[in-house]
């Protein structure tokens, strides 16, 4: 089973994207390599689902970031060596052979430049190679809880084996006789085909451990311990979003005994940037990331749901309360069959008026709260909901307050307990000037 997170999640959290503007993939995205790049990609859209598969990733990350490694190869060296490897093919060592003897026949009159290429592939892998070797060893260090151990003691077997034993002995050499060059190419690109591609895996996955450990430290963030499941809880100290500077921290914690934390605030009090740090926090930790808090425990949900901006489909006829509907309906269907969830609403049923709204999000939030192996924060303006709600035991009633300047809002952007009464939405729409503007039209 893997760990469930749709487009509308991935979208609503801004999760993924190389080329997306702010998003937490680009914020990790510090690797050197195509293979690093993809190896972080894949670890994005495949979050893990298994306690001790998630500690053992982030103890990694942990120790990358504690050493402070630097990726040990250039990169325009390292292309070369990758794309040297991968032209080897499928053929034997024979035929391999023969066909490096013709390029040398046309190199030496002057006719062909490939074997010039691949004899360049072959001294520069070399270098590399040794490169790593000598990388392995800070690698290793003196710790013998070290998290890489099996990832270095399998380099190492690749590495010092006997058929690689003449690796330090012609490194940096510039010229190779034919022969032996015919020797060294047969073997990494032939014989030990598959042993070279663990090795550039390897050190795919050396890329992305050095690009999150430094993204780590530079923007300041913690490794969440994750729980078994049955544990049911998420406790996170000093929760903010990674990718704004000097966020204002909360912290939240959610059990079965306290499953709905149900927000209330004045627009731009900060109800939906805290949902999002929230659920980002949520994901990166079920891949092992670190997380954007001082501290973070939690016990492995079956996946999140986020509804944050929930888009109409006018192919498909739907208006934005419909596609409210179908969003809820369709996160109901895993709620009910069991799953344990992460469910984050903000503002439910915003599309509809103000009556419907109340009783829709009266009856879904009781419905939902029912479920306490689930874990779900619902926002809403219609504070009115709160006092139906409070006779339920297992939500917390938290809010952000405004503070008013005069006529001027000002925002803490920090949790406190209860219901807010601010409403300052007419406020907002006068001190912008709004009315004065459209009678002033109509006047001219």
């Amino acid at each position: 089973m893997s760990f469930i997170a749709d487009k509308q999640t991935l979208d609503d959290l801004n999760l993924l994207g190389k080329y997306k503007s702010n998003s937490v993939y680009s914020l990790f995205n510090r690797v050197r390599t195509t293979g690093g790049e993809q190896l972080l990609d894949q670890m994005f859209r495949h979050p893990l689902h298994d306690a001790l598969a998630i500690n053992q990733r982030s103890n990694m990350f942990r120790y990358f970031e504690l050493k402070a490694f630097t990726f040990p190869f250039p990169d325009e060296a390292f292309s070369v060596m990758e794309n040297y490897l991968a032209s080897g093919g499928s053929g034997n060592r024979f035929t391999a052979t023969a066909d490096n003897l013709r390029k040398h026949f046309l190199h030496s009159i002057g006719l062909d430049k490939e074997f010039q290429t691949i004899l360049t592939g072959l001294q520069t892998t070399i270098g590399l190679l040794n490169t790593l070797n000598e990388f392995l060893v800070k690698l290793e260090g003196n710790d013998p809880a070290n998290p890489f151990h099996e990832e270095i003691r399998t380099l190492r077997n690749i590495l010092s084996g006997n058929r690689l034993q003449w690796l330090k002995e012609e490194n940096g050499r510039e010229q190779l006789p034919l022969p032996k060059m015919l020797r060294y190419d047969n073997l990494l690109r032939v014989i030990m085909r598959e042993e070279m591609a663990i090795v550039l895996k390897l050190i795919y996955l050396i890329d992305v451990n050095i690009a999150v450990a430094a993204t780590a430290k530079a923007r300041g963030l913690s490794y969440a311990h994750a729980l078994p499941k049955e544990e049911y809880c998420i406790r996170i100290k000093d929760c903010r979003h990674p990718g704004i500077e000097r966020a204002v921290a909360n912290s939240v914690s959610v059990h079965q005994q306290s499953n709905v934390i149900f927000l209330t605030g004045a627009n731009m009090a900060g109800k939906s940037t805290f949902m999002k740090s929230f659920g980002i926090a949520v994901y990166l930790a079920h891949m092992g990331f670190p997380v954007a808090a001082s501290a973070m425990e939690f016990s492995v949900r079956d996946g999140i749901y986020t509804s944050i901006n929930v888009p109409d489909n006018l192919q498909l006829g739907y208006s934005h309360f419909y596609a409210e509907v179908r969003r809820v309906r369709s996160v109901a269907e895993d709620v009910s069959a069991g799953k344990d969830l992460v469910v984050i609403f903000d503002e439910l049923f915003k599309g509809t008026n103000v009556k419907d709204a109340y009783d829709a999000t009266l009856a879904v939030t009781e419905a939902f709260s029912e479920y306490r192996n689930c874990f779900f924060i619902i926002s809403t303006h219609i504070i009115e909901v709160a006092e139906e709600l409070k006779k339920f035991s297992n939500l917390q009633f938290v809010y952000f307050p405004t503070i008013m300047e005069g006529t001027i809002p000002r925002y803490t952007y920090k949790l406190q307990e209860g219901v807010t009464s601010d409403r300052h939405g007419m406020m907002i729409i006068e001190n912008e000037g709004i009315v004065g503007i459209i009678r002033g039209k109509i006047m001219v």
